[in-house]
């Protein structure tokens, strides 16, 4: 299993959903990813990161509100975002980053 430093590192864009399980508007992000997931298939890997469990990694971003989404592009951050956006939105900010 690849680390998330190996991932976003990628050659792929990376979109990152740092969430948490009580936010309510995070609930409303998880289908808006499934309908991203099937529109954009291989071309950009989706991961999501609760901030609950992974305090390092969402204090190393700073994220301070939740769902914050990030597009990583060869481990650079190239866009980012708190709360929710619509998949096709982020559709066209993985396609500008690809």
């Amino acid at each position: 299993m690849s680390t998330f430093s190996e991932i976003i590192n990628g050659e792929k864009p990376v979109l990152v959903d740092f969430y948490a399980e009580w936010c309510g508007p995070c609930k409303v992000m998880k289908p808006i990813l499934k309908e991203l997931k099937t529109k954009i298939g291989d071309n950009a890997t989706i991961l999501q990161v609760d901030v609950d469990k992974s305090p390092q990694t969402a204090g190393f971003y700073q994220i301070q509100g939740v769902p914050t989404l990030i597009v990583f592009k060869k481990g650079k951050a190239v866009w980012r975002q708190s709360g929710v956006v619509s998949a096709g939105e982020l559709e066209k900010i993985i396609a500008a980053n690809n």
